[in-house]
């Protein structure tokens, strides 16, 4: 299974903190990571119970991290978007359907979890990959945050061997900032641009791309550039011979 981690954004409650400790290692999971977190002391130390071997490895790092070290990040939410015109928290998978997801990766994924009293922010959300909810009843859809952590854990519990390798955050960002620079190439529009990069991100973010991928998507918009401006890719003409001969040329990160 891939390597998962269970993020607490901003947990309040220490007590919660401890519960989602002595919740994980009930599935089998142990990769704890805090940001910016309450102080945890004695309360957390006795809700994990006999999780404390989890609860004391907790990482705390920010959420920059996070974002620059995983290959998907999950953002969980109880408040989802209702129609597809509105990309933020759009289209989102339930536990079990994110399991189907995510099973043959091999990589980091990071599953983020929010503040106990207004989840995660839209920013947070907008920069993950994927959307999670958990089905829950219309008159009280928002669970408490360990309980939350459990229904995940449980579903992506006993997840078979990795089939393949995902991109790197590394291979990823630079895809999205070329798609993003292909935009200004093609005069889109400027006012689309933060919903069109946010339903791109949703897009290739639930497709689990592997380095080769990212390297092709990057060898068809380097095409599709030079037959928009010649002299926009490699200037020594290496490029256009490529082309010529039916090649694409492999992404250089210097110029993603």
């Amino acid at each position: 299974m891939p390597a998962i981690d269970i993020v607490l954004v901003a947990p309040i409650y220490e007590g919660n903190v401890g519960f989602c400790a002595r919740v994980m290692k009930n599935f089998g999971f142990s990769r704890l990571v805090l940001i910016d977190p309450c102080p945890l002391g004695n309360e957390a130390k006795a809700r994990a119970s006999h999780a404390q071997d989890v609860l004391a490895a907790a990482e705390t790092c920010s959420i920059e991290d996070v974002f620059s070290r995983s290959n998907i990040v999950i953002a969980t939410t109880g408040t989802v978007s209702k129609s597809v015109c509105h990309a933020m928290r759009m289209p989102f998978y339930s536990p079990e359907e994110l399991r189907e997801r995510v099973k043959d990766a091999d990589g980091r994924i990071s599953i983020l979890f929010g503040r106990e009293n207004w989840g995660l922010n839209n920013e947070e959300v907008k920069r993950s990959d994927m959307v999670c909810t958990i089905p829950t009843a219309e008159e009280y859809p928002i669970l408490n945050l360990s309980h939350a952590v459990g229904v995940v854990c449980y579903e992506l519990s006993d997840m078979p061997l990795p089939a393949f390798q995902l991109a790197s955050p590394t291979d990823m960002g630079y895809l999205y900032s070329h798609i993003d620079r292909y935009l200004d190439t093609i005069h889109h529009p400027k006012f689309k641009r933060e919903n069109t990069m946010i339903l791109i991100r949703r897009i290739l973010g639930r497709a689990n791309l592997t380095t080769r991928e990212a390297s092709t998507l990057h060898g068809l918009l380097r095409r599709s550039e030079w037959h928009i401006d010649p002299s926009s890719l490699d200037r020594d003409k290496t490029g256009g011979r490529n082309l010529e001969e039916g090649r694409d040329a492999e992404p250089d990160p210097q110029d993603q």
